[in-house]
């Protein structure tokens, strides 16, 4: 696009359809197809199933995703009867954009897959003195040794004389003093 005041090419304006249920990518891919731009912010989540542990890509707003208008027509209309989309996000003005930048941010914390990181930062080093607060090991005094995933780490406890690998929540240890 171009800002007719100043003849600099300005950023696309980015708005948001509300999808029917697992029904993203289905949407994402027919919009494409009506030469709409369409982002879908994506990140790996964890699946536990029947003993089996699995990371799939998830969408990170599910029922939500981001699409761009060519042009001044608008053709915001054509969004809402897409397969896959409820509706475009509108207000009595017709359809509402999102904030400036917002889309660019989250497209920053994109891995070189294109997944959004999302794990929570561990604040602890590999063999950082961690005390357990809650669960069987309560008020052990351990050492941290790594992160599995964004929800549990590994500890080292010392029991009977020797130091066995223990597997907890991220939230239920926390530093020592």
């Amino acid at each position: 696009m171009i800002d007719s005041s100043s003849g600099n090419v300005s950023a696309p304006r980015w708005y948001v359809a509300r999808t029917h249920a697992n029904a993203e990518f289905k949407a994402q891919h027919h919009l494409q197809r009506q030469g709409f731009e369409v982002y879908l912010p994506r990140y790996l989540r964890r699946i536990s199933h029947a003993r089996r542990v699995s990371w799939q890509p998830r969408p990170l707003f599910p029922l939500y995703l981001f699409v761009t208008m060519p042009g001044a027509d608008q053709r915001w209309r054509a969004i809402n009867s897409t397969i896959g989309v409820l509706y475009l996000i509108c207000d009595e003005g017709g359809p509402v954009p999102v904030p400036t930048g917002l889309v660019e941010e989250i497209r920053r914390n994109e891995d070189d897959c294109g997944l959004i990181l999302t794990g929570r930062s561990v604040p602890f080093e590999k063999g950082a003195k961690v005390q357990v607060i809650s669960g069987a090991f309560a008020d052990y005094i351990c050492q941290f040794d790594s992160a599995t995933d964004d929800e549990r780490v590994v500890i080292l406890i010392d029991l009977m004389g020797r130091q066995v690998k223990a597997k907890v929540q991220l939230d239920s240890i926390s530093a020592h003093v």
